[in-house]
């Protein structure tokens, strides 16, 4: 995977630097539009080959299968289908790993087509809206009943970092799961988009201890996988027989969240296998163990009687002695993959699981508490407006977050700079409307006389959004493609709303409309 990554990253390098001298008589904002519509408009199916081959990163899960898509409609001159997770090192998906497309997204438009002349002339740079002509189109749908109170809203210009409207902005309001921009962006700049969250086994004095590292996306086949590794070092070494001990201690304070055994979340260890879901799925609400550590090291425990290694009753939990022998050990796919998967799902797991992770980085308890503390820092540090910001968890579950639209829009401004390509996963992540993940179902097909009630269909494909939903609470960040061309980002949130679907189609509308017009 990493060897594909570099290969695929050096030929993009190649293709930049080629259309560089090209346009290097253009200014140096257009070419900025140019490379970051590219980073986060990779999905089009009717971009041309070497603009998928420089968009990336392909190589990981998501966008793997996003890339297949797109190859198939490209040859097909359409796109066709939605894209599955699947199995990637160790993110579980149904079916085997490379499997096919679920569900559909036929009939959605195409998707980002490519910027500037399409006759081979020199691209131009594409014209700014303005602060009045987006207020004309933004302020009256603010004024939509479905929405509740306060209403606030960001839309930023991507080129050239600026704000282009606000309303209300930097007002504190309750994000609910959008807060996983701000968790991912944490993760990101802490360790970095190739971090992969360990899960080992260690041996001291006739004990094997299995170590939860953090990784919630750690699967049964890769424990089984874990524990055979275990058992051919123990037999190397000579032991036929251990007692199994588990240690669960890299996190701190409660386990348990706010909102108490929930089927949108596990109790939060950092020992659990493939969320703590008791039934075969892999995002999305399920039934959850209530101590997922100590069923991961039942299930260890198993699969090392399976390899024939005698294990002396059953796992007790325990601390593992600072001079144990590493015995084997396995990684989760690289944060870059877990946070694109946390976004295009939503997976409240991988949200308390990588605020936790950016906790750790910085020396911090990884608790809800010491994480809050640890993604404010980090966001801080990358020059975001925190001030007056709370998270007080990773998943946005939690009513006591505060973030403002200002936050979220600037935040997504700073992963779209070419400067900082470790954040891109916060793109490459977002949820395309119409097309996958939490805005699958959303942005409706326009009727068959042309017709567009809802006044969305015309996005479809083209607003890339995080959604957050909680009762009385609704929100979208985002990017999106202008009329002509302009890569702007956006925040909108509202609360007290009593009508949840209603709030949810207001902002949905609030983005088409920007995706729909000039705004000069």
């Amino acid at each position: 995977m990493r060897v594909g990554v570099a290969v695929a990253r050096r030929k993009a390098a190649r293709w930049v630097r080629h259309w560089t001298r090209r346009w290097e008589a253009q200014p140096l904002h257009t070419r900025r539009t140019v490379r970051l519509v590219a980073a986060s408009g990779a999905l089009g199916g009717v971009l041309a080959a070497s603009v998928i081959a420089a968009a990336g990163p392909w190589d990981s899960g998501q966008r793997t299968a996003e890339k297949q898509t797109a190859a198939r409609a490209d040859a097909a001159g359409g796109r066709t289908g939605d894209a599955d997770h699947g199995s990637s090192d160790g993110v579980p998906g149904k079916g085997a790993p490379g499997d096919g497309l679920q569900g559909a997204g036929a009939g959605a438009p195409r998707v980002l087509t490519p910027l500037g002349p399409q006759d081979g002339t020199r691209p131009v740079a594409a014209p700014r809206p303005t602060g009045a002509g987006l207020a004309r189109e933004l302020a009256p749908l603010l004024k939509n009943p479905a929405l509740g109170s306060p209403t606030t809203a960001a839309v930023w210009d991507v080129t050239t970092g600026r704000e282009l409207y606000g309303a209300h902005e930097t007002t504190g309001v309750v994000p609910a799961s959008t807060v996983k921009l701000a968790t991912g962006a944490a993760a990101l700049a802490a360790l970095g988009p190739d971090h992969r969250i360990p899960t080992a086994s260690l041996a001291e004095g006739g004990e094997v201890f299995l170590v939860g590292g953090g990784d919630p996306t750690l699967s049964a086949k890769r424990l089984k996988g874990l524990a055979r590794d275990t058992a051919r070092k123990l037999k190397k070494d000579g032991v036929r027989k251990v007692a199994v001990r588990y240690d669960a201690t890299a996190y701190a304070g409660d386990v348990l969240h706010e909102i108490g055994p929930n089927e949108n979340i596990a109790p939060v260890t950092p020992l659990m296998v493939n969320e703590a879901r008791l039934d075969d799925s892999w995002h999305g609400p399920a039934p959850r163990g209530t101590d997922p550590a100590r069923e991961a090291a039942d299930a260890f425990a198993g699969e090392l009687r399976e390899a024939g290694v005698r294990v002396a009753g059953g796992p007790r939990a325990g601390r593992v002695p600072e001079k144990a022998d590493k015995l084997a050990a396995t990684y989760s796919a690289p944060l870059a993959e877990l946070t694109e998967r946390m976004l295009t799902y939503s997976d409240n797991d991988l949200g308390e699981a990588l605020a936790r992770q950016t906790a750790i980085a910085a020396g911090r308890d990884a608790s809800f508490a010491g994480s809050g503390k640890a993604v404010a820092g980090q966001l801080k540090k990358l020059g975001l407006p925190v001030r007056g910001a709370r998270f007080a968890d990773g998943s946005g579950i939690s009513r006591d977050n505060r973030v403002s639209a200002d936050l979220l829009a600037r935040l997504l401004v700073t992963a779209a700079d070419p400067d900082r390509p470790e954040l891109r996963s916060l793109l490459t992540g977002l949820p395309v409307a119409g097309f996958n993940g939490t805005l699958r179902d959303r942005y409706g097909d326009a009727g068959t006389d042309g017709s567009d009630a809802g006044g969305t269909a015309a996005a479809r494909g083209v607003v890339r959004a995080k959604t957050g939903t909680l009762t009385g609470v609704n929100s979208l960040a985002g990017t999106v493609v202008d009329a002509d061309g302009r890569l702007l980002a956006f925040a909108f949130f509202t609360m007290d709303a009593t009508d949840r679907t209603g709030a949810g189609d207001a902002l949905d509308r609030m983005a088409a409309a920007v995706a729909s017009c000039g705004c000069r």
